[in-house]
């Protein structure tokens, strides 16, 4: 009965959404149809369909590239995040030294950013997968961080009791407990991620969804452009849901609500 259940809510889980982006699509070519809205300004989705599957392979070529460029600045803000994150949170002096420099990162426009970056290291994909990683970082280590200064003060009394090094105290009591707040933060980071692809794409790039919408409007390919914007939106859902299932995989406990220190 309990497995009955369970399938049934995972289905609602995938049906429900499915339906309201199906719903919503419906709406969008029926509005687009009845009003007569010109394809220049929003195309209908039948059009965005037709146009952009005409230019299957290049867009299929230019989705890999940006793909490679979110995961690349992903994985390099969730490598240099964890450490940060630890640094912060076990050095009062370091965390005084690093939070303003942080700061500092995040008020700086990236679009601004990016073509000095470019001059920096080169018309390559080093400086877009630089942009995303700034886009990307600073939720993760704020989550990160959040969640090793989150442990209740008895767990870390009992480590101490038990004469636990400052080591195994993060390996083996804090970092399982901010583990929920790790994957909140590499929730936001995926998704930030692709809007650092795109925004760095569009500054500098020779492929990429981002180029395609930027040489697209340019040539008033207005429906190829649409639909680089919604691979863009399902690229962000898919590895959204990816990061959703390694932690209901790996961390299953993590989801639950009788976990150490849950409410």
């Amino acid at each position: 009965m309990r497995g009955k259940s369970a399938a049934l809510r995972h289905a609602r889980e995938v049906f429900v959404p499915l339906a309201t982006i199906a719903v919503l699509f419906a709406a969008w070519e029926a509005a687009c149809r009845f009003f007569a809205i010109p394809a220049y300004l929003v195309p209908a989705p039948s059009a965005i369909w037709v146009d952009t599957g005409k230019l299957a392979g290049p867009v299929f070529h230019h989705t890999v590239a940006t793909t490679v460029t979110v995961l690349l600045g992903f994985l390099a803000s969730f490598v240099i995040s964890l450490p940060l994150a630890i640094l912060l949170t076990t050095s009062p002096t370091i965390a005084g030294v690093i939070y303003p420099l942080l700061v500092l990162t995040q008020s700086i426009p990236k679009v601004a950013l990016a073509p000095i970056l470019v001059v920096i290291l080169g018309a390559n994909e080093l400086p877009r997968i630089v942009v995303t990683f700034l886009v990307a970082f600073f939720p993760l280590v704020l989550s990160v961080a959040a969640g090793l200064v989150a442990v209740p003060p008895e767990l870390i009394e009992l480590g101490r009791s038990c004469r636990a090094s400052r080591w195994k105290e993060i390996w083996r009591i804090r970092l399982p407990y901010a583990v929920p707040f790790v994957f909140s933060g590499l929730k936001a980071a995926i998704t930030l991620s692709v809007v650092g692809a795109v925004v760095a794409e569009f500054v500098n790039a020779d492929r990429g969804l981002g180029y395609l919408i930027v040489t697209s409007t340019a040539f008033f390919q207005v429906p190829v452009a649409w639909g680089a914007l919604i691979i863009l939106s399902l690229m962000g859902i898919v590895l959204f849901q990816i990061v959703v299932i390694v932690e209901r995989v790996f961390f299953p406990w993590s989801l639950s609500s009788d976990r150490p220190g849950a409410s």
